[in-house]
């Protein structure tokens, strides 16, 4: 055994194996590949480990035994441009948008059953437009989408009104949520998050009696008013409630459009998740220039695009 390291899978268990031309060449007990004493450092391997945001730069430049100024160099070499795939077929398509700090977002759609990336772009802000040219890129080559998976920017629901339009569940129960708090004192507050605590089992009609029952129920107190001090003027006491059952009155007509697609989720958590998994990996690499973060975020992609979830 010798302290050499492998240049493909960076395994320490490597072994002479005889010599070349004079240089020594070695083998990898783990991979069983095998590399000459002296290897020049492929950026493209590099490019490989430091999308998978397990080691950062300092990390990156012990591993491959080079000085922390030719990862940087080599990285900065590799050239990651995103183009949106031709789409053809059909399918149900999770479409979101998520932010790495201000003015600086992606917005993507994924294909539901497969899990590969349909459109991506880069993005200042959330605006109905890009939702809209994300569509017309998916369908442009022929692309059927039988319905499509969004988590809340009510005006998408207008824009979308020719589809499918599935509401993400756990985005509805975040919604409610933000306006109860997580422990609302009110027993009509209590009563209507034991309520959300139920949309994943339920189906449309179990849960539209449900809520119909509880509005009922609470109507007197929801019409309840306060008298300003200030003012003179009347608001309502229970601004937050009545809030909340506003919102699910707006969504309610797209919670169980799952029930009716074959192959729709009820949430995006397969989207967030895949967000989740790029923001870990782009957290390991502080500091980041937008350029490199927005090249960073299309070689995920692109490796996900080849081996979809």
């Amino acid at each position: 055994m010798n302290k050499k390291k492998c240049p493909h899978c960076c395994s320490p268990i490597t072994v002479r194996n005889g010599t070349r031309g004079g240089v020594q060449l070695y083998k990898c007990m783990a991979c069983g590949r095998q590399f000459r004493g002296k290897v020049y450092l492929d950026k493209l391997t590099l490019w490989e480990h430091y999308l998978e945001g397990k080691q950062t730069l300092n990390e990156l430049a012990a591993t491959h035994s080079v000085s922390i100024s030719t990862v940087q160099r080599l990285l900065r070499g590799v050239s990651i441009p995103w183009r949106n795939p031709v789409c053809r077929g059909y399918g149900v398509v999770q479409i979101g948008a998520t932010y790495f700090g201000r003015n600086c977002g992606v917005l993507v759609a994924l294909e539901a059953s497969s899990g590969r990336p349909l459109y991506l772009k880069h993005i200042a802000h959330e605006r109905t437009s890009d939702y809209a040219d994300a569509l017309a890129w998916i369908e442009h080559d022929g692309y059927v989408v039988d319905g499509i998976v969004i988590d809340g920017m009510q005006t998408l629901f207008t824009l979308f009104d020719g589809y499918k339009v599935q509401m993400c569940q756990y985005h509805m129960c975040a919604i409610v949520r933000r306006k109860l708090t997580g422990n609302p004192r009110l027993s009509a507050g209590i009563e209507l998050k034991a309520l959300m605590a139920t949309l994943t089992t339920s189906d449309r009609e179990r849960f539209t009696e449900a809520f119909e029952a509880w509005v009922i129920k609470w109507d007197a107190f929801l019409k309840e008013r306060t008298v300003s001090p200030e003012t003179g003027k009347t608001f309502y006491t229970h601004r937050r409630l009545r809030s909340a059952m506003a919102s699910i009155r707006f969504y309610l007509p797209y919670l169980f459009t799952w029930q009716e697609v074959k192959g729709m989720p009820n949430t995006n958590n397969k989207l967030e998740g895949i967000f989740a998994d790029l923001k870990r990996n782009i957290n390991n690499h502080s500091g980041m220039s937008r350029k490199n973060r927005e090249r960073f975020i299309n070689g995920f992609f692109l490796a996900l695009g080849n081996n979809p979830q």
